[in-house]
């Protein structure tokens, strides 16, 4: 009996220490996941923290960029209104030029009749008087006039009048070449050398440095043949007109409308030039 009584507390001592050994690898695992998962919570946290700093320096970048834009919006508005500003300052200056002008006209066509009236008035002094040399003068100016009012009643077909018209620009003849573009205009309006004809009036009243008159010429051009091959070139030498007349600043507005709408045109490379001397 006691033998066996021995046997049973050996067995049970050796389960117990074997339980033990176990409980203590358990509690091992245990804290080792404890550890392990402590370790995921602050990479987690560390993630978090990141993706946080992240979102802010987004919004703050976005509202950088909202602040920017909100800027180049008023920038623009600021533009568009000194724009509309100026092209109102240049039609008004251009009326200007108008009224000036059939001013101008008005006063030569007064002058035009009193010294027609005069030379009447001398001629039948001079009848009266019975001189002769006069007498045949006049009376050759009035076969001349016949002539010419023949010759100008003769039909001519309208690209003879733009090519001879164009032939006296060529050579400098600018008083013929103004009457023959005239001409083309008044008799065949819608000819397909309309809106060269009128842009070469225009040249020629540059040509002779009467620059308010040169640009309403082109202003006609520009109006009248929007779809003209012209059109591009008298923008540039309405800016060239505004520039000799030491207007700066109506000057870089044509040239800017240039570039604007005709950015890939030969004339606004040139415009493109002229806007950087005129920065200066």
């Amino acid at each position: 009996t006691i033998i066996a009584l021995l046997c049973m507390m050996v067995l049970y001592g050796c389960a117990s220490q074997r339980d033990v050994v176990t409980l203590d690898n358990r509690q091992t695992l245990i804290e080792k996941r404890y550890l392990d998962s402590q370790k995921m919570n602050k990479e987690l946290e560390s993630q978090l923290n990141a993706q946080k700093q992240n979102n802010q320096n987004l919004r703050n970048k976005f509202a950088e960029q909202h602040a920017i834009i909100e800027g180049l919006e008023e920038e623009i508005q600021t533009l568009s209104g000194r724009l509309e500003e100026t092209e109102y300052l240049l039609k008004q200056k251009i009326k200007t030029f108008e009224n000036s002008y059939k001013k101008k006209e008005i006063r030569l066509n007064r002058i035009d009749r009193i010294s027609s009236s005069n030379k009447d008035h001398i001629a039948r002094i001079e009848q009266y008087l019975n001189f002769e040399s006069t007498e045949t003068g006049l009376k050759g100016d009035k076969v001349s006039d016949t002539k010419t009012d023949i010759l100008s009643k003769k039909k001519l077909s309208e690209d003879v009048i733009y090519q001879s018209a164009k032939q006296a620009f060529d050579q400098g003849n600018f008083e013929v070449a103004r009457e023959g573009f005239q001409k083309l205009i008044k008799l065949y309006p819608k000819s397909k050398n309309a809106d060269n004809a009128q842009f070469w009036i225009g040249e020629i009243y540059y040509h002779e440095k009467w620059y308010e008159k040169a640009i309403l010429e082109y202003q006609k051009v520009i109006e009248q043949y929007p779809q003209g091959n012209k059109l591009q070139a008298s923008y540039l030498k309405q800016g060239f007109s505004f520039f000799n007349l030491g207007d700066k600043a109506n000057a870089r507005l044509i040239f800017t409308e240039l570039i604007k709408k005709y950015p890939k045109s030969n004339e606004a490379k040139i415009a493109k030039k002229k806007l950087k001397g005129l920065a200066h």
